[in-house]
């Protein structure tokens, strides 16, 4: 990896604001892997998905933020305050409500059409619940995020989109 870059990023932000696709682009950028939040909480298998007990969980974050270098993405917060006060980057990704409501449906056409993956059966109550969560997370978990973030504001970098912060490392 080259020293310029920052070792260690969290990406946070709603459903549908990019992170996955920024952390496999930065990944592939920067030469670090990537991880997935949602697979730190559940342990993926062929006959269906296992949630980790909080201590297997956070054992399991607390091996990858002990790691030399790594990406971590996700919208979780309430548990990963060690992946904060680690990262030498934390990138809030603040994708327009809008976007991330027809990227919610494009994702749930394009796995139901099984030209996407997903780790779960793509339902229409699970469109529901996605539309819900996306729709809280607007007015009452980004401010309570942005609250718990204040600590780490020197090493905060808020965008509205991921083209934002490729152009970022693209330049540094």
């Amino acid at each position: 990896m080259n020293q310029k870059f920052p070792g260690k990023i969290h990406i946070i932000g709603s459903i549908g604001s990019g992170k996955t696709t920024l952390a496999r682009k930065l990944s592939a950028q920067l030469q670090v892997f990537y991880y997935e939040l949602d697979n730190v909480v559940w342990k993926r298998s062929n006959t269906g998905d296992i949630k980790r007990t909080p201590e297997e969980r956070d054992e399991y974050l607390k091996n990858i933020v002990n790691s030399d270098s790594w990406i971590i993405e996700g919208v979780h917060h309430k548990w990963v305050a060690s992946s904060f006060q680690n990262a030498d980057v934390i990138l809030f990704i603040d994708t327009k409500l809008s976007i991330r409501k027809f990227r919610i449906i494009k994702r749930f056409i394009r796995q139901k059409l099984g030209l996407e993956t997903a780790n779960y059966k793509p339902t229409l109550k699970i469109l529901k619940d996605l539309y819900k969560y996306n729709t809280a997370f607007e007015y009452h978990t980004k401010p309570e995020i942005l609250n718990m973030l204040r600590p780490y504001e020197h090493k905060l970098i808020y965008v509205k989109s991921d083209i934002e912060i490729i152009n970022y490392f693209k330049n540094s």
